[in-house]
């Protein structure tokens, strides 16, 4: 959190805030801090989320009909946090192609501003702007062509919480949890990182509370009920960890 309000600082007049990217693996929170980050400098903060699909207009300016004959312009989240003085996060960034990415490059520099060739304007960024990226660290994305590589910096590993995180985590999102179920899922998660799985506290989440349900329900005890949330929910190589619990 220090870094990326750090990178968005202004430290002299003639300075400009930096486009941090977020890296880490799907679930570990990357999304959830941006967005706490940008709500603690006291903005407006705006998602978008990026796929394979993403096109140029997709980030800047989509033309919508509107009744017979008529076309009006939508700014996406992005442009509209860029005029508002918001912050902009670009979700899952390394999905998108260069194409898209190409659109923003402008932006991404001293220039800070963007063209949109399908409404033929040119936006400027407010002085308040901000924009960060997340990315996941796995194999299905592309990869940042240079020159926007470095144009988005600083890069910001977001790792697996430790235990204790990991279980305030848990306790936070399932206040209601059993205390029990909630640190069996707590160790049964630093077990998988030890082992570098991809189980994230998202995962531990889903697992806790698919437990209480399948209780709740008079489906299964605990033990057996924990065996079936892990299974079903991540897959039966992921017994092994709980056996180790």
């Amino acid at each position: 959190m220090r870094q990326l309000l750090a990178a968005w600082l202004i430290v002299d007049p003639l300075d400009v805030p930096m486009n941090p990217r977020l890296l880490g693996k799907p679930g570990v929170g990357k999304t959830t801090m941006a967005y706490a980050a940008g709500k603690r400098i006291g903005h407006e903060v705006y998602i978008l989320q990026a796929t394979v699909d993403t096109r140029p207009e997709d980030l800047l300016v989509t033309p919508v009909l509107e009744g017979e004959g008529k076309l009006r312009y939508v700014a996406s989240p992005l442009v509209t946090a860029m005029i508002r003085g918001g912050v902009a996060i670009l979700d899952e960034g390394n999905r998108m192609s260069e194409k898209s990415w190409a659109s923003l490059a402008p932006l991404l520099d001293t220039r800070r501003y963007v063209e949109s060739i399908v409404a033929g304007i040119k936006i400027q960024a407010h002085p308040e702007f901000r924009m960060v990226a997340t990315m996941n660290d796995d194999a299905s994305t592309f990869d940042l062509p240079e020159y926007i590589h470095s144009r988005l910096q600083p890069q910001i590993m977001i790792d697996f919480p430790e235990r204790e995180e990991e279980y305030l985590i848990l306790k936070t999102n399932l206040p209601f949890g059993d205390e029990e179920i909630l640190q069996y899922v707590t160790d049964f998660l630093q077990q998988a990182h030890s082992a570098d799985e991809r189980y994230t506290v998202r995962d531990g989440i889903n697992v806790a509370r698919f437990t209480m349900k399948l209780q709740a329900s008079g489906h299964a005890g605990q033990k057996e009920a924990l065996n079936i949330a892990i299974q079903q929910t991540l897959g039966d190589e992921a017994a092994r960890y709980a056996r180790r619990v």
